[in-house]
């Protein structure tokens, strides 16, 4: 178990908060850009960060060991590979600084390649490589040291969208294979539920809830906690006076499922988008910004009043 006590994300050392991240899962750290999902990474591999606080592996403390001495391994979202070195010698370079063997180096370094389909590229140099290629081989340069804990921080956030999409599903497989303690950081709510078993939340520095990713979207404890799973983000507004929140998935066009006993509201369009499987309408609704998301296309025109509707039960009250 890696557990964090007394942490702190900002300089100011206020909202401090604990946490642990078991083995054998892989823990999403969702966050905005700017809420300390990187620190928090930095604080456990033990590098220079302005997050504070105490880092235990099973009960030790690491506070006292240097970057090099933990058994911790780091992905970046940064294609960082030794650029002199070949594929074969980058994911072989950890292995070689525990001065394993040179059989039991070959044997690993294949076994590796082929789990991340770059067995075909082990004599080329990271130069030669495409994108989605530089980083599978730094995430087998990580698994290659056997950390105890990987840290992987946005690691596929700057592959297009297919490839990162092909890559989550072989990840996930390849790490659930080990008993490692995996931290992956994103901002992309799709992440928690295709790659975690358990989530933690952060905003601006503070911990904002934890859980397992279904749990976490069924029962959010703030309005920030909702919106940090929600694509695009939640629709707003006030029932008997207390602040409400609808996600834009559980909206529907009144016309299409009429209701006496669904919860209806005009919104006022001022624009709209659609992919062709899915369309995103955005209005107003009671002076705020609202957006529906809908499956199929849908052509309304803006300045339009359309009368939208939402199930009692997909209402959170905070």
């Amino acid at each position: 178990m890696l557990s964090l006590s007394d942490v702190s994300l900002k300089p100011d050392g206020e909202h401090r908060f604990a946490h642990s991240f078991a083995p054998g899962e892989i823990s999403v750290v969702l966050g905005a850009n700017q809420s300390g999902k990187t620190d928090l990474c930095r604080l456990i591999a033990g590098l220079n960060t302005r997050a504070q606080g105490s880092v235990r592996l099973d009960g030790a403390p690491l506070g006292s060991l240097n970057p090099r001495e933990r058994p911790v391994s780091m992905v970046y979202q940064a294609f960082v590979n030794y650029p002199n070195l070949t594929v074969f010698e980058n994911i072989a370079s950890p292995l070689k600084a525990q001065k394993a063997n040179g059989d039991t180096i070959s044997r690993k370094v294949a076994s590796l390649a082929e789990k991340l389909h770059i067995q075909a590229l082990l004599r080329r140099y990271p130069s030669e490589l495409s994108g989605g290629q530089q980083q599978r081989l730094a995430i087998a340069r990580a698994l290659a040291k056997e950390a105890r804990v990987l840290l992987l921080d946005e690691p596929l956030v700057n592959l297009d969208f297919k490839l990162r999409e092909a890559l989550e599903v072989e990840l996930r497989e390849l790490l659930h294979a080990s008993d490692t303690i995996v931290i992956y950081t994103s901002s992309d709510p799709r992440d928690a539920f295709t790659l975690g078993d358990s989530l933690l939340l952060l905003d601006k520095g503070q911990k904002i809830q934890s859980g397992p990713p279904l749990e976490v979207y069924q029962n959010p404890s703030s309005f920030e906690a909702m919106a940090l799973l929600a694509d695009p983000d939640i629709n707003r507004f006030h029932r008997h006076g207390k602040p409400c929140a609808l996600r834009p998935e559980h909206l529907y066009l009144a016309s299409e499922h009429p209701s006496t006993t669904a919860l209806s509201f005009d919104m006022q369009v001022s624009a709209y988008e659609t992919s062709g499987s899915e369309s995103y309408v955005h209005g107003q609704v009671e002076g705020n910004d609202w957006v529906l998301r809908h499956s199929g296309m849908l052509s309304p025109k803006i300045g339009q009043s359309l009368k939208v509707s939402a199930a009692e039960r997909d209402v959170v009250q905070f």
